[in-house]
């Protein structure tokens, strides 16, 4: 409770996070517990947030650019950015094994996902099928 209460883990002094990394930075460090992280995991973080923020910033810039540009000399070329995105992407996944943030070390293996995603659907049945009496109070969004 103490180390929900404290907030998200600060950066070290020596990781640079950009402005434009902390939302990265913060969703990186929840994933794990507090008490989980050493210095050298942040160090790792500090350069996932920073490669997960450049992949987003890429992907607008190709987004607004186009896949295909056309060179100098007239011929149609892929973007160049798309290599970098790549590379970017391949260093997030490898990163994210590193610091035991990805999908199967935060959620579980995908078969129990299946399980979870079933109880969610037949709940969200039951709830569907209730009748609108208001004697039985429950949660309004």
């Amino acid at each position: 409770m103490q180390a929900a209460a404290a907030g998200p883990i600060k950066p070290p002094s020596f990781v640079n996070i950009r402005k434009a990394d902390k939302p990265f930075w913060e969703s990186i460090v929840r994933a794990r517990t507090r008490d989980s992280w050493t210095d050298s995991d942040l160090v790792l973080a500090g350069n996932l947030a920073r490669c997960l923020s450049d992949i987003e910033r890429l992907q607008k810039e190709i987004d607004v650019e186009g896949d295909v540009l056309t060179n100098d000399r007239g011929t149609q070329v892929i973007n160049p950015k798309h290599n970098l995105l790549e590379t970017l992407s391949r260093r997030a996944v490898a990163l994210s094994r590193t610091l035991q943030v990805h999908a199967q070390a935060t959620q579980g293996e995908s078969r129990d996902q299946g399980k979870k995603a079933t109880k969610q659907r037949a709940a969200e049945k039951v709830l569907a099928n209730q009748d609108d009496d208001d004697l039985i109070p429950r949660a309004m969004h």
